[in-house]
């Protein structure tokens, strides 16, 4: 599969992944035009150039507002948009659904995280920074570039997220600020020597929404090319994201284990819920196996797939939620993973993601998405097997 490495030892922003975008191959004037299909393409120009950062050839992205809406920036200081906004801005575009729906989940990422800080529904957040013109276009931006690469798979190494201050529509924050904080629980993150903030919300976001930690080039992974975007500062260290192109074989370098326990007087409905925290705690999977304990007394093990940086999080998940006081920790050797892309398809009730998984080249499994066919099903006020039907007979023509 197609998959990138980011090499975020002088962090990452969003000008910084779409100058190193380019250079690893997408055409300026590709990214140009497809970004003119956004309703606000009257409102900006994207400039690029060759910029030198310590000895490193790279290339700066600059988004330039026109001069009226520069105006309006120095006027209102920055546009203040909602999620909503943000969402119908996207989803008014003549983008294809691919690169709506990866913008999207980046921006949905990011509103969570100020969400959470600000103590308001993701969808009702209002973006200061992140919803200026210039970050919409790093967002949309990030997408048009995967999705013309067609990458399936990115990893991510220890950011170094800078210290110090930072100025922002709240006034002074300390580094990182709060909402990149969020974004960043979970991953592996330095401070680093330099007083600047190096990880912006725009590439936090990238992060969270598309990216799989790697201490280093994961174990399988053949570089075809090396592309460097610049940063805006000028720092003691190159301020360029690195970023690795190449082919990954499917076998994952992260360290993962299985955490058992087994759970004989639990109430049966804090399972759902259970389920519900350890996945959105990071954990790759979770199941439960019926068995039977000593005296017969029936029972459940519960077991979780977790990568060892997740570990700590998921053990005090199922230490608070659970009657269990004891769990067994077992390492897994090797995990592989077929590679797989999302095909749309075009069904008489609605378009239906399909799931298409290969191994060595040749197609192992295609799945139309459940979500999806639930909800046409319901909309249309049809079975949802003739939903799940209607997709896998048009994929199956397509794929032959």
């Amino acid at each position: 599969m197609k998959a990138l490495y980011l090499d975020c030892f002088a962090g990452i922003s969003g000008n910084m992944f779409l100058g190193a975008m380019l250079q690893l191959g997408v055409p300026e004037a590709y990214l140009k035009k497809e970004l003119e299909k956004l309703p606000l393409a009257d409102e900006f120009a994207l400039e690029v150039r060759d910029l030198e950062r310590k000895g490193i050839q790279s290339l700066y992205v600059e988004v330039k507002l026109h001069p009226q809406e520069k105006h309006h920036h120095e006027e209102h200081h920055h546009v203040h948009r909602r999620m909503l906004d943000i969402r119908e801005i996207i989803e008014k575009s003549s983008l294809n659904m691919a690169v709506k729906q990866q913008a999207l989940a980046i921006f949905m990422e990011i509103a969570k995280a100020e969400g959470k800080v600000h103590g308001k529904p993701a969808e009702e957040v209002t973006f200061h920074e992140v919803g200026a013109v210039d970050s919409i276009v790093d967002i949309v931006g990030a997408a048009i570039c995967l999705d013309y690469l067609e990458i399936e798979r990115i990893f991510v190494s220890r950011l170094t997220v800078g210290s110090g201050w930072v100025n922002c529509a709240h006034g002074l924050l300390p580094v990182p600020a709060p909402a990149v904080a969020e974004l960043l629980i979970g991953w592996q993150t330095e401070r680093g020597t330099e007083e600047k903030e190096l990880v912006t919300p725009t590439g936090a976001g990238i992060v969270q929404a598309l990216g799989t930690y790697s201490e280093s080039l994961p174990k399988g992974f053949v570089t075809e090319c090396i592309g460097y975007g610049a940063g805006s500062h000028e720092l003691d260290m190159p301020n360029v994201l690195r970023v690795y192109r190449g082919e990954y074989n499917g076998a994952v370098d992260s360290k993962l284990a299985v955490i058992e326990a087994n759970i004989d007087d639990m109430n049966p409905q804090i399972y759902g819920y259970l389920y519900e925290k350890l996945l959105a705690a990071g954990a790759l999977d979770v199941w439960t196996t019926p068995i039977f304990m000593k005296k017969n007394r029936p029972a459940q093990m519960l077991s979780v797939l977790v990568d060892e940086e997740k570990m700590n999080a998921c053990v005090g998940i199922i230490f608070a939620e659970t009657t269990s006081i004891g769990l067994r920790i077992m390492p897994v050797g090797q995990r592989l993973e077929a590679s797989r892309h999302i095909a749309k398809v075009e069904t008489k009730y609605g378009v239906v993601n399909c799931k298409v998984s290969a191994w060595d080249g040749k197609i192992c499994s295609v799945s139309p998405e459940y979500e999806d066919c639930k909800a046409l099903a319901v909309r249309q006020q049809v079975p949802l097997k003739n939903v799940q039907q209607e997709a896998m007979k048009i994929i199956d023509e397509r794929l032959g």
